[in-house]
């Protein structure tokens, strides 16, 4: 078996599309028949918005139920995989999503890179660091859709333990490839096109209804220069007014603030920052030993970094930006992810805002 890295696969096939389209059409319809079914008070129409989802469901259940069956039918290759690196993208329980990035080198096959995200414990977190070498299962057909073995049998034990792997060249497959601006418009248009159909079907009821006025003073306003602040036992987040930007001078430091005043030493598992939006994974309770503390970031210097990772980097039109701030077990490590339609680019940075590693867009 010959295994090809580079890029992910692309994930644009005419079934997948056709599916995104009836999948946002149905998500549509849905809404739309609820929204209208209460405004003109039709119960049958109230009843098909809220069945239409679970009807669809069933469909798509019944319909991959064959496939499900061929897959399961499929024996496993287990092979050793060495870990790149390590990152918590997750912290609602005691099972922690991280997501792997890992070098698998099956016996019979070339080595190859695949980035994972498989759920941990946080009693096991610390038997998995980078540079460790574990034991993985998958199919045969599909090697990026790699598995950890947390409890492998003792001959794979004994082969993990004494084994020294090299690292294979990225950049790493994603096993979980996230749908690209074709899928992702094609939902769109569905989901606009299900709305319309019951809009239309319904106008006459609904567009007879006697439209009542507000006075000018009950309209509500918005302020442009608002923020909204949440904040959980597990997470807490801070989005921005319209006319703001987490990129301006001081904003980031007081949304980091805000979001830390009164929690002491609580400690961070991950740190995403957008243009307007802040979003922190707390540690749980009682695992100060994990994550950092988020008051660390080098915040004066961030703004500095977006700057050069959606300047220098490749992509001429940028569409977004994200810095993914993590330390689950070791330093802290900042990245900075530019999407365009150049393709993707990678700013990384150690603790302090220095720069260690850029990969232009490809």
């Amino acid at each position: 078996m010959t295994i090809t890295t580079g890029a992910p696969p692309t994930q644009h096939t005419p079934a997948a599309l056709a599916r995104g389209f009836l999948t946002g059409g149905v998500v549509g319809a849905s809404l739309a028949a609820l929204v209208v079914g209460g405004i003109i008070e039709s119960v049958p129409l109230f009843v098909t918005g809220l069945g239409l989802p679970a009807v669809y469901g069933l469909l798509l259940f019944l319909a991959g139920r064959p496939r499900r069956l061929r897959e399961a039918a499929v024996v496993p290759r287990t092979a050793l995989a060495k870990i790149e690196s390590l990152r918590a993208v997750g912290g609602e329980s005691s099972d922690v999503p991280v997501r792997f990035d890992l070098t698998v080198a099956p016996d019979e096959a070339p080595a190859y890179r695949v980035e994972i995200r498989q759920e941990i414990n946080l009693v096991d977190l610390p038997d998995y660091r980078p540079h460790g070498v574990v034991v993985v299962q998958y199919p045969p057909d599909r090697p990026g859709r790699a598995r950890i073995v947390k409890r492998p049998n003792p001959e794979w034990v004994d082969r993990a333990a004494g084994a020294r792997l090299d690292s294979a060249p990225g950049p790493a497959v994603d096993s979980d490839p996230t749908e690209g601006c074709v899928s992702g418009f094609a939902s769109l248009l569905g989901l606009l096109l299900g709305a319309a159909v019951v809009l239309v079907l319904f106008r006459a009821e609904l567009f007879g209804q006697d439209a009542v006025e507000q006075p000018p003073s009950a309209k509500p306003s918005v302020s442009s220069t608002s923020s909204t602040t949440v904040v959980s036992s597990a997470s807490g987040t801070v989005a921005l007014g319209p006319d703001r930007s987490l990129l301006d001078k001081g904003e980031l430091r007081r949304a980091v603030d805000s979001l830390t005043q009164g929690k002491g030493t609580r400690r961070a598992l991950t740190v995403v920052v957008q243009e307007r939006l802040l979003s922190v994974v707390f540690a749980p309770t009682g695992t100060e030993a994990l994550g950092f503390d988020p008051r660390s970031l080098p915040c004066e210097k961030i703004p500095a970094l977006v700057e050069e990772a959606t300047g220098t980097l490749g992509v001429a039109a940028p569409q977004a930006w994200q810095l993914t701030a993590e330390g689950l077990t070791g330093s802290l490590t900042l990245r900075i992810t530019v999407t365009g339609p150049d393709g993707t680019a990678i700013l990384e940075a150690d603790g302090a805002g220095t720069v260690v590693r850029r990969t232009p867009a490809r």
